[in-house]
């Protein structure tokens, strides 16, 4: 079968995340948000995972230096212009990543999915300096934390200047509704949905989605309003915890 021209030239994104077997979360859930939106999906796993879709068991982390030849090996032999970072140990760990990526394309786009825990209360990052993560911060183009995960990275946020999308699936107010913040403009997303089936790695699905739509040029706005799109069909695609990808199209 012969590909078309618009397979053939789909766009690279990297995922840097954790690998969850049950793949409803990490970089499984971001290579199938990939594939869908079609843009050719890699990725480099920090984190080996033991766990379902509603119980966590075990994390073994990856080298960090192992992580950053990975992230060098890629993004010198592909166009990479969009990276998404999942899982990371700590401020070290984020930094060197950060880093690595900035040493191989100064102007790659940057997504970070602050994965602080898991749903059944497991603590992944370790966030002991707030100053040192504010200085972190800058190097990331868009942050993409739900209202937990906000209210933990709060005080490192004082100087934030880069776009932030608070997603709503945790907030108490405004429910189901994302906000962009991006150089002191608000950008409301309201749910198109009434009912909400939750899903395990919707925030994985979701700055993959973006991540996607941002490699195949679209504006930070709109690649968040159709990431959204896609994510709410993925939430509704079943009722357990694991869900299934195709295109909104």
């Amino acid at each position: 079968m012969l590909l078309t021209d618009k397979q053939q030239q789909r766009p690279a994104v990297l995922s840097i995340a954790g690998f969850d077997p049950s793949g409803g979360a990490g970089v499984l859930a971001d290579m199938k948000t990939a594939e869908q939106l079609q843009t050719r999906g890699m990725a480099i796993m920090t984190a080996n995972t033991i766990q379902t879709e509603d119980t966590f068991f075990h994390i073994d982390w990856v080298d960090v230096k192992v992580v950053c030849m990975g992230i060098e090996a890629i993004m010198q032999r592909y166009p990479i212009q969009v990276v998404k970072i999942g899982i990371v140990k700590d401020l070290a760990f984020l930094a060197a990543i950060l880093h690595a990526i900035r040493a191989q394309d100064p102007a790659a786009f940057i997504i970070w999915d602050p994965v602080l825990k898991s749903s059944s209360g497991f603590t992944f990052f370790d966030m002991a300096d707030c100053e040192t993560l504010g200085r972190l911060l800058q190097k990331i183009d868009l942050l993409t934390p739900n209202a937990e995960e906000y209210q933990t990275l709060a005080p490192a946020l004082t100087s934030f200047t880069n776009a932030l999308l608070l997603k709503g699936g945790h907030r108490e107010k405004e429910k189901g509704m994302d906000t962009l913040l991006v150089r002191g403009t608000r950008i409301d997303f309201p749910s198109r949905v009434r009912a909400i089936c939750p899903k395990h790695g919707s925030g994985c699905v979701l700055s993959a989605a973006i991540a996607a739509y941002l490699a195949h040029g679209e504006k930070l706005a709109q690649a968040c309003r159709r990431a959204k799109a896609y994510t709410e069909q993925f939430l509704n695609s079943h009722p357990s915890l694991l869900g299934f990808h195709y295109d909104t199209k």
